[in-house]
């Protein structure tokens, strides 16, 4: 459960320590706003908020599935910035075991909604989506822009971070090969 209360109390103390003037009327009430914001942008931090991914059985379903330019935002755990970009989902499907398409998307938006870094985002995606899908394969590719890398330090606009996770059949060349052309990368990159 979130501490609405201790998060205003945090936004008090950040723009108190700018300068800002909290009787200022363009900031008084931002010490809430940005605590509704917070809950909103962390629900992901709620255990109860996911769902395990309903699974449904289709005969002949065992071909790759694949989830194209899922948007996503999320915030960087070490500045509180926020990296937003697109996230690409290919699996193999075990016993005729699929997935809602649906799923997919909430699981990526679910464990995006928390502190985190896209590498570990990347890791937890693909290894979710193994174990509660029990596929024999599995794909995530995701690139996004970081605020900390475009508004402070190098102040690099438009740079994109690429990661990619790989599991099971998907680790083969040739069938990693396949899925990175229907997503539309190469293994030289976009």
């Amino acid at each position: 459960m979130m501490d609405l209360k201790k998060i205003e109390q945090g936004v008090k103390l950040v723009l108190e320590g700018i300068g800002e003037d909290l009787d200022r009327p363009g900031i008084a009430r931002t010490p809430q706003r940005v605590a509704k914001s917070m809950a909103e942008l962390c629900r992901g931090l709620d255990p109860s908020s996911r769902a395990p991914i309903a699974v449904m059985s289709e005969d002949d379903q065992n071909e790759m599935i694949i989830v194209k330019d899922i948007s996503f935002s999320s915030m960087c755990e070490h500045h509180l910035l926020p990296f937003l970009g697109r996230c690409d989902v290919v699996y193999l499907p075990a016993d005729d075991r699929i997935a809602g398409l649906s799923a997919i998307v909430e699981l990526v938006e679910n464990l995006a909604a928390r502190p985190t870094i896209q590498e570990r985002l990347t890791t937890e995606i693909a290894n979710t989506l193994m174990e509660e899908l029990q596929a024999k394969g599995v794909m995530v590719v995701m690139e996004a822009e970081h605020m900390c890398l475009a508004m402070r330090g190098v102040k690099k606009r438009d740079s994109r971070i690429v990661t990619s996770a790989m599991r099971g059949y998907l680790k083969r060349p040739e069938t990693r090969s396949e899925a990175l052309s229907l997503i539309g990368r190469s293994t030289r990159g976009r």
